[in-house]
């Protein structure tokens, strides 16, 4: 572990006057964004971070719960507004593998501004013996427009469906039922870029998704991993797309095809499998729906299904994440076997795509997606220009046309492609 946390925090929120637009009040090369349909928090500063790399002798998120778990216990906490992304909380984004380079982080900010219910509040974080007033709250104004350049990656298409068969070798051997794979594309943008375009452009087109960033980690996921609040814990389950019609005809019938795949409704129910099984031990009166509904966005149809149930151990939303990552929906199954052929069919690491990103408050309560339609920002320009990349993939199983999938990544990058644009 390192970034170590202080001794104690003293966090103060309080209510305050309404604020037109959260963005304005995060950082423009740093934000930390947490929104869905207007409502949600965003921070500014750091107060401190937990980093847990490779070479943790623990799983990495059971070492970060650990940590927060700590940090909540020594932390003196006046919270006057009692909603959820009230008091002290931390954005947190974790890697898709316990073998990447990239870190699983918490960031604690010194400063929150939130939104929900018809409410909206400051929070201000300080180390304890810091005896600085709460922060301001003042907006930053949007800096200039800038675009990206991008281009492929280490997996172009003809390598993603060269891919896509050597996934379907190891479902013919037996290996895995079902494998998750990915390509990449990469570029750069300029140095000092605002990085808060991207979530403001992906929260006006894709409201219904978890619009994100968190330490370079920006995006806009339709995926709740899990969401812990009071005792009650919920999923949503999405495996199984089809790109939207180009008309109201076209639409239908693409949805109509998506509930009858097969394919599809083999690929989705190992990810409903996954989740069950994960959040059993951890739950009683655990419910799913009994079939799969058609979930509605800009770009595509997804197979999606709600879980639900009520906790029965004490278990953090963390320590939900560490029984839950990675799901059949963004790995495989069996899911050891899934991340092996991964690792070895992939010529890049994931880093944090398709990993949890979300955040955690004081009482292990909290929201997490997986990061997907996203984009990593390198932390240090290069010669002027910020490195970026961006992934998307697709659930291979049996039957599984190397074509097919290729065009699904497609339709799965035109969130973050055209607000990169």
């Amino acid at each position: 572990m390192t970034g170590s946390a202080p001794a104690r925090l003293r966090v103060h929120t309080r209510e305050i006057d309404p604020v037109d637009d959260l963005l304005e009040y995060t950082d423009p090369t740093t934000p930390l964004v947490w929104l869905r349909r207007g409502e949600g928090m965003v921070g500014r500063g750091v107060v401190l971070r937990l980093d847990v790399d490779a070479s943790s002798s623990e799983p990495r998120t059971a070492a970060l719960a650990r940590a927060w778990t700590a940090l909540c216990a020594d932390a003196e906490i006046d919270d006057e507004v009692q909603l959820p992304g009230t008091g002290l909380i931390g954005f947190g984004a974790l890697t898709f593998d316990e073998r990447s380079a990239a870190a699983s982080s918490i960031i604690v900010p010194s400063l929150v501004i939130g939104r929900r219910d018809g409410h909206t509040w400051a929070t201000s974080i300080h180390v304890h013996d810091d005896k600085d007033e709460d922060a301001a709250v003042r907006p930053i104004s949007y800096g200039p427009y800038w675009s990206a350049t991008l281009g492929p990656g280490a997996l172009d298409p003809d390598g993603y469906e060269a891919a896509v068969r050597a996934g379907l070798e190891a479902i013919a051997d037996g290996e895995v039922g079902k494998v998750v794979l990915a390509r990449d594309i990469v570029g750069t943008i300029p140095e000092g870029s605002d990085l808060r375009r991207l979530p403001h452009e992906l929260s006006a087109g894709y409201p219904d998704t978890w619009t994100f960033a968190v330490d370079g980690l920006v995006g806009a996921s339709p995926e709740t991993l899990v969401t812990a609040r009071r005792g009650r814990v919920t999923a949503r389950v999405l495996a199984g797309t089809f790109g939207r019609g180009a008309d109201a005809d076209e639409d239908a019938a693409a949805r109509a095809a998506l509930a009858a795949s097969a394919k599809n409704l083999d690929e989705h129910s190992y990810a409903v499998h996954s989740v069950i099984e994960a959040l059993s031990p951890h739950t009683t009166m655990l419910s799913a729906d009994d079939a799969p509904f058609t979930l509605e966005l800009p770009n595509v149809w997804h197979l999606a299904t709600d879980v639900a149930g009520t906790l029965s151990d004490g278990s953090t939303s963390l320590d939900l994440v560490s029984a839950l990552h990675p799901t059949a929906a963004v790995a495989g199954t069996p899911t050891a076997a899934a991340i092996e052929a991964i690792r070895r069919i992939e010529p890049f690491d994931r880093r944090r795509y398709a990993g949890p990103v979300g955040w955690i408050d004081d009482s292990g309560d909290g929201e997490w997606a997986i990061a997907l339609r996203c984009a990593q920002f390198e932390a240090e320009a290069v010669g002027g220009v910020i490195p970026v990349a961006a992934h998307a993939g697709a659930g291979i199983v049996a039957g599984s046309d190397p074509e097919t999938e290729l065009l699904e990544t497609r339709v799965k990058f035109r969130p973050i492609v055209d607000a990169l644009a």
